[in-house]
């Protein structure tokens, strides 16, 4: 029998919460595949089965807390038997020359006490095992657990799963017709009208695990870095011209497309190179200088949002950093994260345009001391140089920057650093 427990997911990580079972006991696994998701406040993904087998035994519910190492399975190998069940103790006779003593007789039984309900006797029809705080309501409310239809992972049963078969079952009775008096003396009987169920005022749910880790995230960061954002207009005509004329090709070289993103992460680990500052961080009165470039890419998920890191962002071209950004998002939203891929950023850049939004102050991701967002291109008349008036595609950076380290003098050379790699755009792309 092989133990399955709960993966370290990065050297600050003490704790997980597993969210889901892939599979339920009785099913079988092989090495390497899907077993259960976990979710951290770094990553979340699923953890595969360190054996093939048959999952034997689930220890952990869906939705529990658990700290790093906490056994949360077991999986009976290929060829393994499995645990038979305990046997029933038998009663030893006694040793030969002594007599049993004789058994008291059980007093008569007060009727006029209360008799409590026995519990109901386990069913060996209920799907999966059955926590401990459900098999209490079982016993406080004398339910037969095989009636309840299980809606857990595995068909197993949960407290909620209790509680409606309860709400269900303690629907009042109609009460029993009284009896009926002469013909002389009976009142015409009145029907009350039944009331229409009122629709709910709202709904409540509990906070997914990431949800609630954001939340921490982003309250931590307002408190730790007093937050100032400047925002500058860029000229990208330039580069929606090379971009337009070398998607087709890139496409069909590489097989994904080519899109804005990597033209501004290769514009900021150049702007970092002069402005080091901006890639740095504070630990207590220290500051900390980061010789690595590595560059976190915010990206949005149906129930969050989680920053996978570029490492050494300012050694990969245009094609290096569209194939990364391409990697990690689709992993990303795949839960196939490696705990490393979201650990040790130095930068973050977060792109809102990618949803219609022109600018917005994005909130820096701890511990760096800035986050640059971008907006979408749009089209609009611009008063050129020579006052004349042409229509040109351009949008707003937002550099989100930490005020105890960065002074708004700085924060604004490295933006307009920025801009003008963009604009005057001269490196190869192919």
């Amino acid at each position: 029998m092989t133990d399955v427990v709960m993966p370290q997911m990065g050297e600050s990580i003490t704790e997980g919460t597993l969210t889901k079972w892939l599979k339920k006991p009785g099913d079988s696994v092989e090495r390497d595949e899907p077993l259960f998701e976990i979710s951290t406040d770094k990553v979340d993904t699923e953890i595969p089965s360190p054996v093939a087998g048959t999952l034997q035994d689930v220890l952990v519910e869906e939705g529990a807390t658990v700290e790093i190492n906490t056994v949360v399975a077991r999986v009976a190998e290929e060829g393994e038997a499995a645990a038979p069940a305990a046997e029933e103790p038998t009663e030893e006779p006694a040793p030969a020359g002594e007599e049993p003593e004789p058994e008291e007789p059980e007093p008569a039984p007060d009727e006029s006490a209360p008799v409590e309900p026995a519990a109901p006797p386990a069913s060996s029809e209920v799907k999966g095992p059955v926590s401990p705080l459900v098999r209490r309501m079982a016993r406080e409310h004398s339910i037969d657990l095989a009636l309840i239809t299980g809606t857990g992972a595995g068909g197993r049963i949960t407290k909620r799963d209790v509680e409606a078969y309860l709400a269900s079952r303690q629907e009042p009775a109609a009460p029993a017709a009284p009896a009926k008096e002469p013909a002389a003396a009976q009142a015409p009987e009145r029907v009350e009208p039944v009331p229409p169920a009122g629709s709910a005022k709202k709904r409540v749910e509990p906070m997914s695990t990431m949800r609630r880790k954001i939340a921490e995230h982003m309250v931590y960061s307002k408190q730790t870095s007093p937050h100032v954002t400047t925002v500058h207009k860029v000229d990208m005509t330039n580069i929606v011209k090379i971009r337009g004329g070398l998607k087709a090709q890139f496409k069909e070289r590489y097989g994904f497309s080519l899109t804005y993103l990597p033209f501004v992460a290769r514009a900021a680990a150049q702007a970092l190179r002069e402005f080091p500052v901006v890639n740095a961080s504070i630990e207590g009165t220290n500051i900390i200088y980061h010789n690595e470039m590595n560059i976190g890419i915010a990206v949005a998920l149906d129930n969050g949002l989680i920053v996978p890191v570029i490492r050494n962002a300012d050694g990969l071209s245009i094609v290096g950093l569209q194939r990364s950004i391409v990697d990690l998002a689709g992993r990303a939203r795949s839960r196939q994260l490696k705990p490393d891929e979201v650990t040790g950023g130095t930068f973050s850049i977060t792109n809102f345009g990618s949803f219609g939004s022109l600018f917005a102050t994005p909130v820096i991701s701890q511990p760096n001391v800035a986050i640059l967002g971008i907006g979408a291109i749009v089209k609009e008349p611009v008063v050129t140089p020579d006052d004349a008036i042409a229509i040109r595609s351009t949008y707003y950076v937002a550099l989100t920057f930490d005020h105890r380290l960065i002074d708004g003098a700085v924060a604004d050379q490295f933006t307009s650093r920025v801009k003008q790699i963009l604009e005057d755009w001269s490196e190869q792309v192919l």
